[in-house]
């Protein structure tokens, strides 16, 4: 059977600094990355990677449709609003490939998301991350949260990563409360360390870990950069060691994507692990958050 997954969020224009007055074009965002590894890994036949937001109706947002075409990304439920033009951001890597962003997306058409009624009772595995939760309206989450609780209770899957950028939050405190009510909902937890540190004060890994078994999450992977990151049986799976870092932009969503992958296949969770660690050791050795590499390329319009 084929599994179908919508990953929901916003696709941005990216615009990543080659000199120092120099720039290269691209379309990224962290959901939407994930969809494109997701995608890439898999057969059409096994799975089927479907993308939810809103679009402008302007060229870029064109090329951003182009662009998940390419990628074989379903965008049937994209809606593109007239006027509106997609969010931006730029970044700069340093020596080390650590990244910096500068973010224009104040009036982006996503930010409209679940501003009405959404149907996703025709997908088996829902995908998010907080970056998702921080586009949307307190009605628009109410109408997110509504969807996904309705896919929990006929047997969907719900993935989430707490990609916890505080500058698109109102404060702490609301990202925090966003991000636990997603918890209570979520059947595969992908969180990165950092982040739930900084939201809810975990000392560890392991304490990250023990919080979200504690909500009955069964299935996680708390990432914890060139540490590796810690399964939800408390197996430690090593990062893969890399000769060198050239941009370390969407390692963690890169990780979602090969972890998952391999548990919509049936491996295990150390196993899916390891699959996450090789696809985000390939991605930072890269420019930008989509690479080009024939080993790991687009699976095409389908």
């Amino acid at each position: 059977m084929t599994t179908r997954v919508l990953a929901i969020g916003e696709c941005m224009i990216e615009l990543t600094h080659t000199g120092s007055r120099t720039l290269s074009l691209g379309y990224a965002g962290d959901t939407f990355n994930t969809a494109v590894y997701l995608a890439r890994l898999t057969s059409p036949a096994a799975v089927e990677v479907g993308y939810l937001t809103r679009l402008g109706d302007d060229g870029y947002s064109s090329g951003i449709l182009a662009a998940m075409r390419a990628e074989g990304l379903g965008t049937g439920l994209i809606d593109r609003v007239p006027g509106a033009h997609p969010g931006l951001y730029l970044v700069r890597t340093d020596a080390r490939g650590e990244r910096s962003f500068t973010y224009y997306r104040s009036e982006s058409p996503a930010r409209r998301l679940f501003e009405g009624p959404v149907d996703l009772s025709g997908f088996d595995v829902l995908y998010l991350s907080a970056i998702t939760l921080q586009l949307l309206s307190p009605p628009a989450l109410d109408r997110l949260w509504a969807e996904l609780a309705a896919a929990r209770g006929r047997g969907a899957r719900v993935v989430f990563d707490s990609n916890y950028r505080p500058a698109g939050w109102a404060s702490a405190d609301v990202a925090r409360e966003a991000v636990r009510r997603t918890w209570e909902l979520t059947s595969i937890a992908l969180p990165t360390f950092s982040d739930e540190r900084d939201l809810f004060g975990d000392p560890s890994p392991v304490a990250t870990l023990e919080r979200l078994r504690a909500l009955g999450i069964a299935d996680i992977a708390v990432k914890d950069g060139g540490n590796g990151c810690v399964v939800a049986d408390g197996t430690v799976v090593p990062a893969r060691a890399v000769e060198s870092i050239t941009d370390t932009t969407a390692a963690g969503d890169a990780f979602n994507a090969g972890y998952l992958a391999a548990r919509l296949d049936g491996a295990s969770p150390v196993a899916a692990a390891g699959a996450g660690h090789a696809i985000a050791a390939q991605v930072i050795a890269h420019p930008g958050a989509i690479i080009r590499d024939p080993s790991l390329s687009p699976r095409g319009a389908g």
